[in-house]
């Protein structure tokens, strides 16, 4: 037994397993056996006398924002449900939803502001955290970043951000960097995400955004890669989605496309287990299909000026004698691509039979409203973009842009402006320093001209210099030594930078920081939240804390305003004119008394009285070959092409793009990365996925529905069935088909070993195996979730099995050229008993 576990099993055991969990905070040194344990006043579970108090928050499990109802009593959570008035959650809450009672009252939180005392950083160095005042911390920091900018560096400072939220957390970003004169001032984890889908968007209609979906309305669904009852966005929502597709006439039909088996695929009226890269292939193949079949939507599309259809398997058409209506390009994608794209290619390449594809293209031209449906799983790839520019190509070709059961974009709130412009409180300095120096990820320049961001890419970048080295960083709800491709890197990267950590919990980056300023969680954070892609129309929630502080921590908006404070200059002023989150919050709601929300929210107390603000419906329509816009009654004022330009389809010709004005711009850049020759780059195409590992099994990391994107990872209610489909119970699994676990000698239960190339060197981490017949026999799944070696003491040493390694040690720092996203699910491993 480890010294971790002697001391849960002799001291903590019966605190730490009490009702809602013992409200005891250890600094990290006990956690890992290291110190002894700092003991705190435990909290006792809430009473049932008392009066219940129902507050509105917004839960942040995942980033569907479901609104939620919290109970209190005696200033303690009970119980927390989904909110009825909310359109998202409509009373409802995943699996994930209660645990925010556990993640307010882990045990493990940081209790308070703390500084490091030990120079030395590593997985074995006690950081030696003392506690500090708040003062002591915003002082450390602005002297930190006043020195910075006395020395003309200012640009060595950057943030790094994941699930922002609004205009009070990451929303605030872009000043802060602007007035303090840093190009860092946002780097996001989108390129750890999901950036791919975006940018398929962006390079075919227009639009660097996720869709929202009409799913109540919509007939057919071909989803590629989105684990849509596991993990993919709104998941609360979606399963109420399903249910109503699945029992309204006609019956949603739903066909999905994969490379494991989950509870979509199971829950689907026909899945295909597709090798892993392959999508693009599949889905130009059943473009084809629907082209030489005729089944093309050609009110939207165009058509032959004759009507006779000229797209026959391998021969050209003429390109004057098609007439687009609103597309662009098609002559050249089929003549350049498509017209040899045919099922039985693709059968070669995904191993999905060509008579399948066939039925399924036929299916979805013929089963109108219908929707291709795609994330994370077909653009985690080098050949990511073009795999999902293939799969929004046909949205296009069933004319569902835009119509009522298909795909749009989404609207924003009616917002008030902010107190104060920082416009107005920029000094020269600030000015000189805006396009001065790159950023440190690259994004942005000829290295990753597509890309937004490269978070991926800082650690390389940092220790070699190039284009200079960070002095100082912040870190908001992002854990890259954890979640990052090669966290190593991570690792050696910030032994020599000034880490400012905001988690509230004691993650792997956390170790590393120099100041730890834990946020609050939450349920007890004020913090507004425009919705995430969801129907279209607007809507913005409002999370109003439910209980006091446990501990001593601030909310994350309010920490860049301390700051900002005490930075010299006129951005000290701006900020102090800003005020506080409240103060910028009522501001925004001030936008409200102009345009009501549907259920009569219109300034602040109403949001915070309702929980949430919106206003139906999208304003904007496609049907039967026009669009039109909402006159405030109907969809009667017909949109000019131009209006559809600028509103709906920002691409070069206004149109959605079979070949791409956006990709064309980049050509040079495209043909010297990927090889695709210039005149061709702009083209919807089959790009060849490019592996790494050097191993022969390919490997998989999905989400599973009670991740919580990593924030689960110390609550054993979540541990106890994180992976339900194989069993769970305190452990993650190793995935692997009997056959290929047979060719090794490995049995169910055996530890085994995995190992790949990463960076020239042989890396490698154990799992449990656990058979699973119904995966694809080439592919292992490997949940990415435990293996933590921080975050918490049941994090750190979770179940009776051997503990995973983390999946991101055998996962190359490789990306899509294009938008940038990490190859996830690239890596080819080696599988052997341990």
């Amino acid at each position: 037994m480890n010294i971790l576990q002697t001391l849960i099993t002799r001291r903590r055991f019966l605190q730490a397993t009490s009702a809602a969990g013992a409200a005891t905070a250890m600094g990290y040194g006990a956690l890992r056996g290291l110190a002894p344990v700092r003991e705190s006043a435990a909290q006792e579970p809430a009473s049932m006398e008392g009066e219940t108090r129902i507050t509105k928050n917004i839960c942040h499990q995942c980033p569907a924002r479901c609104g939620i109802d919290v109970y209190t009593r005696n200033g303690r959570v009970h119980a927390i449900y989904g909110d009825t008035g909310n359109p998202i959650a409509n009373g409802k809450l995943c699996p994930k939803g209660h645990l925010g009672t556990y993640l307010l009252y882990d045990p493990d939180r940081f209790e308070g502001p703390m500084k490091r005392t030990n120079p030395n950083k590593g997985r074995n160095e006690d950081p030696e955290f003392v506690p500090i005042t708040w003062e002591e911390a915003f002082d450390i920091v602005a002297e930190r970043l006043n020195r910075l900018r006395e020395n003309g560096e200012s640009h060595r400072f950057a943030h790094f951000y994941g699930r922002g939220w609004g205009s009070s957390d990451a929303g605030m970003y872009g000043d802060f960097g602007k007035l303090y004169g840093t190009p860092n001032s946002a780097i996001g984890h989108a390129s750890i995400c999901a950036e791919g889908s975006k940018r398929a968007k962006e390079a075919t209609d227009g639009n660097n955004s996720y869709n929202a979906y009409d799913y109540r309305n919509c007939n057919y669904i071909l989803n590629f890669g989105a684990s849509f009852l596991e993990a993919f966005r709104p998941y609360n929502y979606l399963m109420q989605m399903w249910g109503h597709m699945r029992v309204k006439s006609p019956q949603t039909r739903i066909t999905s496309i994969d490379v494991r088996m989950n509870p979509t695929m199971a829950a689907s009226d026909r899945y295909h287990m597709i090798k892993p890269g392959t999508d693009g292939a599949m889905a130009l193949a059943i473009a084809h299909v629907i082209l030489t079949e005729g089944l093309w939507d050609k009110e939207f599309v165009g058509d032959f000026e004759d009507g006779e259809n000229r797209f026959r398997t391998g021969e050209t058409i003429d390109a004057d004698v098609f007439e687009e209506r609103w597309t662009h390009g098609i002559a050249d994608w089929w003549n350049e691509e498509l017209k040899d794209r045919t099922p039985e290619w693709a059968e070669e390449i995904t191993t999905i039979p060509a008579s399948d594809m066939q039925r399924i293209a036929r299916e979805f031209a013929t089963t109108k409203p219908a929707i291709a449906l795609m994330e994370r799983g077909p653009t985690a790839h080098f050949n990511g973009t073009y795999n999902g520019m293939a799969i929004h190509a046909l949205n296009a070709l069933a004319g569902s842009m835009f119509a009522e059961g298909g795909l749009f974009y989404q609207m924003g709130p009616s917002y008030g402006p902010l107190p104060v412009s920082a416009d107005d409180y920029m000094d020269d300095y600030a000015k000189d320093m805006e396009g001065k120096h790159p950023r440190i990820d690259m994004a942005g320049t000829d290295k990753w001209p597509m890309a937004g961001t490269m978070m991926q890419e800082t650690a390389k970048h940092h220790l070699a210099g190039d284009p200079y080295k960070l002095d100082t960083a912040m870190f908001f709800v992002t854990n890259p030594i954890w979640s990052a491709p090669d966290p190593i890197l991570w690792e050696e990267a910030l032994k020599d930078v000034f880490i400012i950590d905001t988690s509230p919990y004691p993650g792997e980056t956390a170790m590393y920081a120099d100041i730890i300023m834990p946020e609050h969680t939450y349920l007890e954070r004020l913090q507004d939240s425009p919705t995430y892609p969801f129907e279209g129309w607007p809507m913005s929630a409002l999370r109003v804390p439910a209980v006091d502080p446990v501990y001593d921590t601030k909310h994350f908006g309010d920490m860049l305003i301390e700051i900002g404070k005490r930075i010299d200059g006129p951005m000290s002023e701006y900020y102090a004119e800003l005020g506080d989150v409240e103060n910028m919050l009522r501001h925004r709601a001030a936008g409200f008394a102009d345009d009501p929300g549907d259920n009569g929210v219109n300034d602040f107390e109403s949001w915070k009285e309702k929980g949430v603000w919106y206003k139906k419906p999208y304003h904007w329509r496609y049907w039967r070959g026009q669009f039109w816009e909402w006159d405030g009654d109907d969809y009667t004022i017909e949109m000019s092409e131009p209006e559809v330009k600028d509103k709906l389809m920002p691409t070069g010709s206004g149109k959605f793009e079979f070949k791409s004005s956006f990709l064309e711009e980049h050509a040079g850049y495209i043909a010297e990365e990927m090889g695709i020759p210039e005149d061709k780059a702009g083209i919807i195409q089959w790009v060849e996925p490019r592996h790494t590992g050097g191993g022969d099994l390919h490997f998989v990391t999905p989400k599973l529905p009670l991740k919580a994107e990593g924030r689960s990872a110390n609550l054993p209610q979540a541990q106890a069935y994180m992976q339900p489909i194989v069993g769970g119970q305190g452990t993650v699994f190793l995935e692997v088909h009997p056959r290929t676990a047979h060719e090794r000698g490995i049995s169910d239960g055996d530890t085994v070993r995995l190992s790949a190339q990463v960076r020239g060197e042989q890396k490698s981490i154990t799992a449990v195996a656990r058979l699973m017949p119904s995966h694809r026999p080439d592919t292992l799944v490997l949940p990415h979730e435990y293996g933590h070696w921080a975050q918490g003491r049941w994090a750190t040493a979770n179940g009776r099995h051997a503990k995973p390694g983390n999946s991101g040690e055998l996962t190359e720092n490789l990306s899509d050229p294009i938008s940038g996203l990490a190859s996830y699910y690239t890596s080819k491993v080696t599988l052997e008993r341990a």
